[in-house]
């Protein structure tokens, strides 16, 4: 029988989102540069399975970066 230990959940963690023109995307090569509409003190979005689960704060933790949980965010009404 399986466990819950079993199940692998991908985490990841939005930090802000841009909107750009395919060409735009096409052009871009190694250093480029892509601004977000997020500011450094913005909160991040912690997604699990691509599903928004949490916001949270980047902090650094002895020269790593981590992401603190701030705030849970309620679950769809159809995962209820």
């Amino acid at each position: 029988m399986a466990t819950i230990d079993d199940v692998a959940c991908d985490i990841s963690v939005v930090l802000g989102s841009t909107a750009m023109p395919v060409h735009q995307l096409l052009r871009m090569g190694r250093g480029a540069i892509i601004e977000l509409d997020a500011t450094e003190d913005d909160e991040v979005i912690i997604m699990a399975n691509n599903m928004p689960v949490a916001k949270g704060v980047v902090t650094v933790n002895a020269g790593r970066i981590a992401v603190s949980v701030s705030q849970l965010m309620p679950r769809p009404a159809t995962l209820r």
